[in-house]
């Protein structure tokens, strides 16, 4: 597992957000195809039958999975620096950080200016700490 130093997880904050960005409208026009679908579900059931455009709904398949498939990709992309997604819709991550012996997360919400917490692998979110000397010294100096 790859652990970040602070300063390195703060640089890649602007990098992230725009992802995190680009994973959210994805998801986004995702859920709004998928409900478009359903409407159109609905109504077929409801009326018994009818006439359906199937253009339009392949035009509306179409769309749906090529934004899933660019969300997918996009936290892809995320996973592949080495941070975890923790919620898409908050744009919550967590940076893998070297504190002493132990790995803890660095927690960044999106729309934060820096990453001001932690928390420990065992603990919940809701649970985290602000960060202190610790992490501001340098403790994470060994190879990533």
């Amino acid at each position: 597992m790859r652990t970040f130093t602070l300063p390195e997880a703060q640089t890649l904050i602007p990098v992230l957000d725009a992802l995190l960005q680009r994973a959210q409208t994805a998801a986004g026009v995702a859920t709004a195809r998928e409900h478009s679908l359903q409407s159109l579900h609905q109504s077929i059931f409801l009326a018994g039958g009818m006439r359906v455009d199937l253009l339009r709904v392949a035009t509306i398949k179409g769309e749906h999975d090529k934004a899933v498939e660019d969300a997918r990709t996009t936290l892809g992309e995320i996973d592949e620096i080495g941070v975890e997604v923790k919620d898409l819709h908050t744009g919550l991550l967590e940076f893998p950080f070297q504190l002493d012996e132990d790995v803890v997360l660095l927690c960044w919400t999106q729309g934060e200016s820096s990453i001001t917490a932690y928390r420990t692998a065992d603990q919940s979110y809701d649970d985290r700490q602000p960060l202190d000397d610790r992490f501001l010294r340098g403790n994470n100096d060994r190879p990533h």
